[in-house]
């Protein structure tokens, strides 16, 4: 298979970032496994997109050449995905190629805060500087720009607690199983 095929498999582009292969993943896992679904046809589709989901993330992680070392690695990736198909859906959601889908999320949560944290204070830290220490051939720094950079920061630091707020309700729902 190519590279084209895997992305297919998920209903995904080659533009997808690594979360929405993640999220796709974890959506086609839960509709085609053998434990939900009691079509047999499904089973194949589960694997299939486990094959996907393996190359894809190595794919994103090691560039084109993974692709010459998946066909290499095809088959045991496969068999890896039989096991899973063979097995419980509760056993598979706490597997650890489920949980790595969930691992992300998080580090994404904490670097889009401390990105934000970044963003506003280095620029509280840098006007006020500017302020007290003027470089004599340029002007005043802008309070127009200052502005700008906060409301960037603050808009930054909003989504981020947004997310964070997603993500601790999904990580309590899970424990709550």
């Amino acid at each position: 298979m190519t590279p084209a095929d895997y992305y297919r498999i998920l209903d995904l582009t080659p533009a997808a970032s690594l979360n929405e292969i993640k999220q796709a993943y974890r959506q086609k896992a839960r509709l085609y496994h053998p434990d939900i679904s009691k079509d047999p046809a499904t089973q194949e589709l589960f694997i299939s997109a486990t094959e996907a989901y393996d190359f894809l993330i190595s794919y994103r992680k090691a560039g084109s050449q993974a692709f010459a070392d998946w066909q290499k690695q095809s088959e045991r990736a496969r068999r890896k995905a039989h096991t899973y198909a063979r097995g419980s859906y509760s056993a598979f959601k706490n597997s650890n190629l489920y949980k790595t889908t969930r691992i992300l999320n998080g580090a994404t949560v904490a670097f889009g805060f401390a990105i934000s944290l970044i963003i506003i204070s280095s620029t509280i830290i840098g006007y006020f500087y500017r302020l007290k220490h003027p470089i004599p051939e340029m002007e005043k720094p802008s309070i127009t720009v200052f502005i700008m950079l906060l409301i960037v920061g603050v808009v930054f630091l909003g989504v981020s607690l947004t997310f964070l707020a997603d993500h601790i309700k999904s990580s309590a729902k899970r424990k709550m199983k």
